[in-house]
């Protein structure tokens, strides 16, 4: 594929993954069908199956796309593992986990919301969303083995239980409790985070 065909080919791909998020945040995941969405973004169905895959895979795209903005999944998360590992004390590392992880809960509670409701429906969802789970889980474990060699992560706590508590307290679902339903601003979310952390792991 020449470079003008590869540009293209991107751009549909984005014409479709905005497409399924302008839908699935008016009407939702089950609501939302595939010959919907290829409306939506004047393509055909089967270019949808070619281009990005089935409606769990849409979704899954339209997550990464919210989380990372314009920049590349890869490069979002290498920033912040670069962030981390050149912090000078135990008290950047929490700073930089507080502003990550609030920055992508902010940038993907719409679409996270949208995720839980089809998790229960969509097995491939399901199936999705443990992976991320997992994939977070094992993020976090990496961080506070980072706070172990600076000899900061509180005695008697281990790097899995140190990862656990930056899971539960990161979560997103946590974010959309705080800011969606109990009307935090999303800086209170961040300076809550925070501290928090920091009176959980040092």
């Amino acid at each position: 594929m020449n470079a003008r065909r590869e540009a293209q080919a991107a751009g549909t791909r984005q014409d479709i993954v905005r497409a399924a998020g302008r839908l699935m945040l008016q009407h939702g995941y089950v609501k939302t069908s595939i010959g919907a969405i290829a409306t939506e973004a004047g393509v055909a169905v089967q270019t949808i199956y070619n281009s990005v895959g089935s409606k769990a895979e849409l979704l899954a795209a339209l997550l990464e796309r919210a989380a990372t903005a314009s920049g590349s999944p890869d490069a979002v998360a290498a920033a912040m593992r670069q962030r981390i590992d050149d912090a000078h004390s135990a008290s950047d590392i929490i700073r930089a986990l507080a502003d990550g992880c609030a920055l992508v809960n902010e940038r993907t509670a719409g679409i996270q919301q949208i995720v839980s409701e089809a998790a229960a429906v969509d097995a491939d969802v399901a199936a999705f969303e443990r992976r991320r789970d997992t994939a977070r889980l094992h993020s976090y474990g990496e961080d506070a083995a980072a706070l172990r060699a600076r000899r900061s992560l509180r005695v008697g706590l281990s790097d899995h239980e140190a990862a656990a508590a930056i899971w539960a307290l990161a979560h997103p679902h946590g974010y959309r409790t705080l800011v969606r339903d109990v009307g935090w601003s999303p800086d209170t979310y961040r300076d809550w985070l925070e501290k928090t952390l920091r009176g959980a792991l040092l």
